[in-house]
């Protein structure tokens, strides 16, 4: 990819957020409506228009969350994405005041082997999982870039057939060029790091020590491997490490720069909120964000990326993550679970790296979903079929990328509903997918997407368009 050499831009400038956002406080009636109103027509928003709508009080709410859903609806119709992420490894070597993970945190250590690495992995796919999201701490001699690429490896081959995962998705410490040419060649999906917060002061407070302390080396992580070929990123923050308005414009910032230097913005935005975790205090971080405040996040965070996908895990609790996927939400993960080897052996719990709240199954999350008109999808077709990248981002803003990530989601969802579902389930889902298929407006789509799902009746798997 083409990825300019940017190390010494300081494209997070938090004088000028700050000043965007008093200008937002100051705006008028009138420029607020006509924001909101311009935010619908789903192209994007700058900072300046984002700021505005970050001030919008309870009473404007509604309306902000009633755009992020006709925006959500216009570019994922009803899909969600289902994924679980898989601990490996929960050895580290930063120092950060709010995670499980670090180093004096007292945390049970643990690291996967290869064989209990296929076992967690088999568990997943029981459960019907096709995407999952490869987590690890920091650690050189316990999580080496080698254990990651062989974890990757043993995890592809686990299963048979189609019952297999298709896509990993690697959520691991910044690294060098070098490094993430050789995830590139280990064929991952999207590759993730979370900045967790771009306000350096808070910053440098909460990461005492280690490799993760280095604010301008994490921070330029995402053009390092976008520069090694990686063009599906994911950026992240952990919202109530500092205000979350500020932190909402230096996270659009830094997809700003992105798209202009590296030719694509990020593929994905997870949003996790700070979570007790084993060692934290939490009267340690003054800047809690309320159900409220995340709901203005999500809506905001969709108006200004329409054609990004918004990942909210189980740290949420379900009627709000339930609540949140019709307004801007797109990827959720599902029968998660946050310890190392934890799957297969329950006791893995005690290695988590922070408490979940959503504790659904996979197949109580289908039935769920489906009952409220929501069509789940494992799908994996697009990085499969070379769909990443700029190439997805130009299908997506065109319009196109409905015409096969609906058809895939309904394929996908059968084969769950064939392989893994309960009995229940597979016979409360069974209409909605025939409902959905009704509703397609191609009727060559429409046609093809009927013609997968006989084939899957049939037995066969791993359909796609």
């Amino acid at each position: 990819m083409n990825c300019e050499n940017t190390a010494d831009l300081g494209f997070i400038d938090g004088a000028a957020a700050a000043a965007h956002l008093r200008a937002g406080a100051e705006a008028s009636n009138s420029l607020f409506w006509d924001t909101l109103d311009a935010a619908r027509k789903a192209k994007g928003l700058n900072l300046e228009q984002a700021a505005i709508l970050l001030q919008a009080d309870a009473g404007r709410l509604p309306d902000l969350l009633e755009a992020a859903a006709e925006v959500k609806q216009a570019i994922y119709g009803k899909r969600v994405v289902m994924f679980a992420p898989l601990y490996i490894s929960n050895y580290c070597v930063n120092r950060c005041t709010y995670c499980g993970y670090s180093q004096d945190s007292g945390i049970l250590r643990k690291r996967l082997t290869e064989a209990e690495i296929e076992g967690e992995t088999q568990a997943l796919i029981d459960m019907g999982h096709k995407r999952i999201a490869l987590e690890t701490g920091e650690d050189p001699v316990h999580c080496s870039l080698d254990y990651v690429l062989d974890s990757i490896a043993a995890i592809y081959r686990t299963g048979s057939g189609g019952n297999r995962i298709r896509r990993i998705n690697v959520n691991m410490a910044a690294s060098d060029v070098a490094a993430y040419e050789r995830l590139k060649q280990a064929q991952i999906g999207t590759y993730i790091l979370f900045q967790e917060t771009y306000h350096r002061p808070t910053y440098e407070k909460v990461h005492a020590s280690g490799p993760k302390a280095n604010y301008h080396y994490h921070l330029h992580a995402m053009d390092r491997s976008m520069a090694a070929g990686l063009d599906d990123v994911g950026l992240g923050v952990l919202f109530g490490l500092h205000d979350f308005r500020a932190e909402v414009l230096a996270l659009l910032a830094h997809a700003e720069h992105l798209e202009s230097s590296c030719g694509v913005g990020p593929h994905t935005i997870s949003m996790p909120r700070l979570r007790p975790a084993r060692g934290m205090d939490r009267k340690d971080f003054p800047d809690p964000v309320s159900d409220g405040q995340f709901q203005l996040i999500t809506a905001v965070l969709r108006l200004a990326l329409p054609f990004a996908g918004l990942i909210l895990s189980t740290r949420e609790p379900a009627s709000l993550r339930d609540k949140l996927i019709h307004y801007g939400i797109s990827q959720i993960s599902a029968g998660s679970c946050t310890g190392v080897g934890g799957y297969r052996d329950e006791s893995g719990q005690n290695t988590a790296q922070f408490e979940t709240v959503d504790d659904r199954s996979c197949d109580q999350m289908v039935a769920e979903l489906t009952e409220g008109g929501i069509l789940p999808s494992f799908c994996t077709a697009c990085y499969r079929q070379n769909r990443t990248g700029e190439r997805f981002m130009r299908l997506a803003k065109a319009g196109n990328i409905q015409n096969v990530c609906e058809p895939n989601a309904l394929l996908t969802l059968q084969e769950f509903l064939e392989d893994y579902a309960s009995i229940d389930v597979k016979e409360q889902a069974a209409p909605h997918v025939r409902t959905h298929l009704e509703s397609m407006a191609s009727p060559s789509v429409r046609r093809l997407t009927e013609q997968g799902l006989q084939k899957i009746e049939g037995g066969e798997r791993d359909m796609r368009l």
